[in-house]
């Protein structure tokens, strides 16, 4: 929308290189008519030689009547407006492209918050029938009378707690796309279930000769953008003070009478003129000194912008690449513990179904297990997290969905 007012603003200040017309009319009364000393001598020989006389000019009603035409010959004000709005369009296409570009990122997250939902809910079931299998075979023995009911409790407590997390990761799962949805504007009427393509997820992340490419985000377009039109603006101040230059003609009648009598007969008389007209503005009604020193700020002030935002990506790129190298770490660690866990939960089961150990002993271990899951689910969020914070900070977001 800011795009097309701008082009609109461009589009009519090319009109002002056109010819200009406008019709005229005025009727005047003049109570008091302009009086000169004319040297009557001159022209009667009867006078003396340096004879003079007060003279009237003029009559009591005067009427003008025309069309006046006017076409620019040379304006370097209007070029610069023109340059200046032309900058402006690209300005509000850069703003555009930065709210899309927030947008995107802000989409990205959500298509990982639905991977990880779904990975949450894939073991979930997992949790759910391995709890399931403990507690059958503590309610077998409890049944035989070999285990204390408190004990059973705990295995049941377990068994509750990964059903209940299948329940909220499928809940969660719904409402993150249905904010999808309210994201991409495509959200009307009832919700239906989708799928996403989450392939992206299961490649590897970022390699380690990724390239800073600041420039390709839009807001330091936008800014260096900025900056530019303060420069161009002083251009355009300057440039009220240059000569304009255009042809004006004017083609109509005058009308004068002592009578208020508009439409009298004989009383009108031809006039028109052609010729160069030159201004030269000398004296404006603004503080010239005091404009320039404020674009000058400006532009001062978004070059301190542009080394703000430059440090601030740098440093947000750096963290997030640090960031990641530790929880790929985390990662790999994690992955081994759960497969060592979930070993040793196997092989407690057989154990305790033998009655080589207590259920005490496997029901910690199984909620032992269920931790290290909720931890290794939030390490990878977290992973991904940076992944994307290090590509937005580096203008590489695009790379999401190349």
């Amino acid at each position: 929308m800011d795009i097309t007012i701008q082009q609109l603003k461009t589009k009519a200040l090319y009109k002002k290189y056109g010819p200009q017309v406008s019709a005229e009319y005025s009727y005047n009364y003049n109570p008091i008519l302009q009086s000169s000393i004319i040297p009557v001598g001159v022209f009667n020989p009867a006078l003396p030689a340096d004879a003079t006389d007060r003279i009237q000019f003029g009559t009591t009603w005067a009427q003008t009547a025309g069309i006046t035409a006017s076409q620019p010959l040379f304006d370097a004000s209007i070029k610069k407006q023109i340059n200046e709005n032309r900058l402006q369009e690209k300005i509000s296409g850069a703003a555009q492209a930065q709210t899309e570009y927030e947008l995107a990122y802000e989409v990205a997250k959500t298509y990982l918050t639905i991977w990880l939902q779904e990975e949450q809910i894939k073991a979930a079931i997992l949790d759910t029938v391995r709890t399931g299998i403990s507690y059958q075979l503590q309610q077998d023995i409890y049944t035989a009378g070999r285990l204390l009911k408190f004990e059973l409790n705990t295995a049941s407590i377990n068994h509750n707690n990964t059903k209940q997390k299948f329940m909220d990761a499928t809940l969660l799962v719904v409402e993150t796309k249905i904010y999808l949805l309210y994201l991409t504007g495509m959200l009307e009427g009832e919700f239906i279930d989708f799928k996403i393509d989450t392939s992206l997820f299961y490649t590897n992340l970022f390699p380690d000769d990724a390239k800073i490419t600041l420039d390709s985000i839009p807001i330091m377009k936008q800014l260096n953008l900025q900056k530019e039109l303060a420069l161009i603006q002083q251009q355009t101040a300057r440039a009220k003070y240059i000569p304009v230059v255009s042809l004006k003609g004017f083609l109509g009648a005058n009308q004068f009478s002592n009578d208020f009598n508009p439409i009298q007969s004989n009383s009108w008389f031809g006039y028109s003129y052609i010729g160069l007209n030159v201004k030269l503005p000398i004296l404006l009604a603004e503080d010239r000194k005091s404009e320039t020193q404020e674009l000058l700020l400006k532009s001062q002030q978004y070059s301190n912008q542009l080394d703000d935002k430059s440090a601030q990506f740098k440093q947000e790129s750096a963290t997030a690449k640090l960031e990641l190298s530790r929880t790929k770490l985390q990662l790999e660690t994690q992955e081994n513990n759960i497969g060592l866990y979930k070993e040793t939960v196997q092989i407690l089961q057989d154990r305790f179904q033998e009655q080589q150990i207590t259920a005490s002993e496997l029901n910690r271990q199984e909620n032992e297990l269920q931790k290290l899951e909720v931890d290794y689910q939030n390490t990878k969020a977290n992973a991904w997290l940076f992944e994307i914070a290090y590509l937005n900070a580096t203008g590489q977001l695009t790379k999401l969905w190349e």
